[in-house]
């Protein structure tokens, strides 16, 4: 029996057991509270018990146009605005179980038009923010959605889908302003457009009912963005939403770190993800501040200071972030205070490694270094979740000494409701896993034998599958692609997952990124990119090969500060695009990517032999990555097809 589970169900053909948290015995955590049937009735009970209390804010501008003190709405405040918000969706006809779409940046309005959609039992579609018009396009059309909310800044791009859209879109809501412009050319598509302000009037005296709200009605439909073909629209119940909150709920009290009433969240993940809205739901629940960003990754960190938050949830891509600037800040600081960071990181680091809780560990180097890294996070952070892909070992770590803050990471999908696993803060062996899975869902894997993976080996090894109340409704309008990905109640996820004698998971790999090289070896690239991106010389990469070539090439962003202080070391100036066309600099990464392939002990056909540097991250302006950061493979093929054909005849 592993640590922290236990098993409900003996393995069968091709899969291993059945694993539930040791926790999950005490089913009663699970229950919403009575009366609670959707998350209308979670914020409705939040207003009545916290009508006074901040719950949205953002920051004032000052005179000279810089970002003041955060200004807030009360629970009460914001809960009005709902309502009048709710008369006027009623008014234009739109009723229970039919979709609305809500597309921008996190914003107080954000929160307020999806409460709106919880009123009325309306199925918020959030639309991305970061995807082009087609996706939004697709995604009107394929919801059929009638009335839409829209950030000021994004009415053009929306108006430009209404060739296509107008047959179902007839009405647009703008959080801020309109042009007459704007009017007039909604009005030749036979649409309406309203301010803000505008629309809250339209409801005026209307007198609604606002409809009875079931579990199993569809709260939300969050369609993914995925690697590959039309996005798909997840359907996620009153149910599912609600068993997420309170099991996240069940696994911070459990943990000893329980969220309250004083807990201050950051919004800057994106909303129409699952990762964020969960958590907003979570703080909207316990009656918590929710601080929004200005919507620029170059002044997140300024945001935080102002903000002071307690609970901070990231991607891998911007925990990077912090950790190079942090990173960078020590090196270029003096011989001594970088002599006395070292001597702090070891004594503490030592100390957490053998169980002592990271308040425990070093208080006084705590109050000595650390402070200032805690005091650039705005002084209270006490948790940092990480999540949406797996974080590096050597980030992890780090952070957990030097934040003063718990770190953990957390595993999920939008069809599982976002956290699945969560790992422990304190237990230090669960450093690069995400942990056991949550109190609310059974968890087991299944072998993949063409990759070599096998469920009942003495190191377990498949496919992570799922079950329980916490799972999507299926797929919109898809049935076929549910069936696909539902076998006999089990949520297929496509992640390959190792348990650890700890109960822990390890994502280790992705199903479906596995191709075959010429000489007949399989290769499991997302493994490969997750062991050679551990080097800091690298900010991402991606491995690339095929059935007509014998070995593997890559395209790397390289870490900038790192490749301009090895080149002034070795006396090469320059750009960092003239660094990344230097041959020695080449050179020098390919020698870093074999001396780890050669300690991780791969294969000879999964070393690199050829190398592109890109100085341009991966983005999503390109289309090369979705908007939490996967590699979308087929268009970086596209895109660097003549990078690719080159390395491999310079190889040769």
């Amino acid at each position: 029996m592993m640590k922290h589970l236990v098993e409900s169900e003996k393995a069968a053909e091709n899969a291993g057991p059945t694993y539930r948290n040791v926790l999950a015995k005490d089913a009663g955590l699970l229950r919403p509270p009575p009366g609670v049937e959707s998350c209308w009735d979670v914020f409705r009970n939040s207003v009545e018990k916290y009508p006074d209390s901040p719950m949205l804010g953002r920051r004032r501008v000052v005179d000279d146009g810089k970002a003041g003190e955060y200004v807030w709405m009360t629970y009460k405040e914001v809960y009005d605005v709902v309502m009048k918000l709710a008369a006027s969706i009623s008014k234009s006809g739109i009723s229970k179980g039919e979709s609305c779409g809500i597309y921008g940046a996190n914003c107080p309005e954000w929160i307020i038009s999806m409460e709106a959609c919880n009123a009325l039992g309306v199925s918020c579609v959030p639309l991305y923010d970061s995807l082009g018009a087609g996706a939004v396009e697709f995604i009107v059309c394929h919801a059929e959605i009638q009335i839409a909310f829209v950030e000021e800044r994004k009415i053009a791009e929306l108006l430009k889908t209404c060739h296509a859209t107008s047959k179902y879109l007839k009405t647009i809501i703008s959080f801020g302003g309109v042009t007459n412009d704007q009017k007039e050319e909604a009005k030749n598509h036979g649409m309406s457009i309203f301010s803000w302000e505008e629309f809250l009037i339209m409801g005026g005296d209307h007198h609604f009912d606002l409809p009875e709200k079931k579990k199993s009605d569809i709260c939300t439909i969050m369609y993914t963005s995925g690697t590959t073909g039309d996005p798909k629209g997840v359907m996620i119940s009153n149910e599912s939403l609600l068993v997420n909150i309170t099991g996240a709920d069940c696994v911070t009290r459990s943990i000893g770190e329980p969220f309250d009433h004083d807990d201050v969240y950051i919004s800057y993940l994106p909303l129409a993800h699952i990762f964020d809205r969960i958590f907003e739901e979570l703080f909207i629940s316990h009656g918590s501040k929710i601080g929004f960003w200005r919507g620029d990754v170059k002044l997140l960190v300024d945001d935080i200071a102002a903000l002071k938050p307690t609970v901070f949830c990231a991607v891998p891509r911007v925990l990077d972030r912090i950790y190079s600037g942090l990173t960078g800040k020590i090196s270029s600081g003096g011989i001594l205070k970088k002599a006395l960071f070292n001597i702090a990181y070891k004594l503490k680091l030592d100390s957490m490694r053998k169980g002592i809780k990271h308040e425990k560990a070093a208080p006084f180097f705590d109050k000595l270094v650390f402070s200032k890294v805690k005091e650039r996070l705005g002084g209270k952070l006490r948790f940092i979740v990480s999540g949406g892909a797996p974080l590096s070992v050597a980030v992890e770590e780090f952070l957990r000494v030097v934040t003063c803050a718990s770190v953990v990471q957390g595993y999920g999908l939008t069809e599982t409701g976002a956290a699945s696993f969560v790992a422990i803060p304190n237990d230090f062996s669960m450093v690069g896993t995400v942990g056991p899975p949550v109190e609310h869902l059974d968890a087991r894997l299944e072998s993949v034998p063409e990759m070599g993976y096998d469920a009942l080996s003495s190191i377990p090894r498949g496919e992570v599958c799922v079950k329980g109340s916490v799972l999507f409704s299926g797929y919109y309008k898809r049935e076929d692609l549910t069936q696909e990905v539902m076998i006999d109640g089990w949520f297929h996820t496509g992640d390959v997952g190792e348990w650890q004698p700890n109960g822990s998971l390890k994502i280790i790999d992705r199903k479906k990124n596995i191709f075959k090289l010429s000489q007949g070896e399989y290769v499991a690239v997302e493994n490969l990119e997750n062991v050679y991106g551990v080097l800091q010389e690298i900010d991402s990469i991606w491995i690339y090969g095929n059935s007509f070539e014998s070995f593997l090439v890559a395209v790397i962003n390289p870490n900038q500060q790192v490749l301009e202080h090895w080149a002034e070391q070795n006396g090469i100036s320059g750009s960092l695009s003239e660094l990344c066309e230097n041959s020695r600099a080449k050179e020098y990464i390919l020698s870093e990517l074999t001396k780890i392939a050669k300690e991780k002990k791969l294969k000879g056909y999964e070393f690199i032999r050829a190398v592109h540097f890109d100085p341009l991250p991966f983005d999503m302006e390109r289309d090369l990555i979705t908007p939490t950061y996967k590699k979308k493979r087929p268009q970086l093929l596209k895109h660097y097809q003549g990078t690719i054909d080159a390395l491999y005849k310079m190889a040769k």
